[in-house]
């Protein structure tokens, strides 16, 4: 048998450059704070008492948002029909004072004025995260993919009234290329590093 000149079973993994590697022609979907947007979809008064798990999601939306606002990424907030169901929680407004939601009848979020305030960052990365998954955040997410942006979906900062709707929904997001990500694993994705200031002023929110 003719030896292989590529391989070189002496090297471990750890021995070789990503050139070696060849992982430069790929491209992949990443968290990028430089390129990402988080949009965080009807966290409001009225509607957050009927989610099963409201106060899990209220907690990772309003981490998110902080983590947004410590690493200077936009943040995009919206309301489904404040008149009916009220406003957007003041927990999360706390964090995000200067960003004034934006109101829809529509479900998805995918309104001009959205749209209009995501495409004047420039940025094609989406966190979404909020309420309900089926309904508002699903409508939202795909119609995002249509729209050829990367969309990342926060798991445990989503929920519907019912788990097997919160389920119907994770999953038609899913099978349109939504990309599955968590609160924690998406801040720690956007950190990238420990260390550094940012690391140091959301530790304590992570612990």
């Amino acid at each position: 048998m003719k030896s292989n000149p590529h391989f070189a079973p002496h090297l471990s993994l750890s021995h070789l450059s990503l050139s070696h590697l060849s992982l430069s022609h790929l491209s992949l979907p990443r968290l990028k704070r430089e390129n990402t947007l988080l949009l965080i979809v009807d966290l409001q008064e009225r509607l957050m008492p009927a989610l099963y798990n409201a106060a899990e999601v209220e907690r990772n939306c309003v981490l998110l948002a902080r983590a947004a606002a410590q690493m200077e990424i936009p943040v995009v907030i919206t309301e489904q029909n404040p008149a009916r169901l009220g406003s957007t929680l003041s927990s999360l407004m706390e964090i995000v004072p200067e960003n004034q939601p934006i109101s829809k009848v529509r479900f998805s979020a995918c309104v001009p004025s959205t749209l209009e305030a995501i495409e004047a960052d420039g940025r094609k990365t989406i966190l979404i995260c909020g309420v309900e998954s089926h309904v508002c955040v699903l409508q939202t997410a795909l119609d995002l993919r249509q729209a050829e942006y990367s969309v990342f979906a926060a798991r445990d900062a989503i929920a519907s009234r019912t788990m097997e709707n919160a389920q119907i929904g994770w999953d038609r997001m899913m099978r349109a290329g939504v990309l599955p990500t968590s609160t924690e694993s998406a801040i720690f994705e956007l950190l990238e590093e420990a260390g550094t200031a940012d690391f140091k002023a959301l530790l304590p929110f992570l612990k």
